[in-house]
């Protein structure tokens, strides 16, 4: 086993999660999306939104959708947010 999964399992057990509702590629494809187009260190902060996100009711999958659209459109989104004022 290697240190992400066995890392992923401990983690998993720790926290009481089922490690097969966590899909570790997904989560790791949107880091990487969020780090190289917005900045690494929102990388671990949108993985943190997105568990509250979860927990909060909305789908994984439409969440993680969502952020990575957002992520690859970040220097659009803010260039309109910095126009609207």
């Amino acid at each position: 086993m290697n240190v992400l999964a066995e890392w992923t399992a401990l983690a998993c057990k720790e926290l009481g999660v089922d490690p097969a509702r966590v899909d570790r590629d997904q989560i790791l494809e949107l880091t990487k999306e969020v780090a190289h187009g917005v900045a690494r260190p929102a990388a671990p902060l949108t993985a943190y939104l997105l568990g509250l996100a979860e927990g909060a009711g909305t789908a994984p999958e439409e969440a993680v959708a969502r952020l990575t659209t957002l992520a690859r459109n970040w220097g659009e989104a803010t260039a309109e947010t910095l126009t609207d004022s």
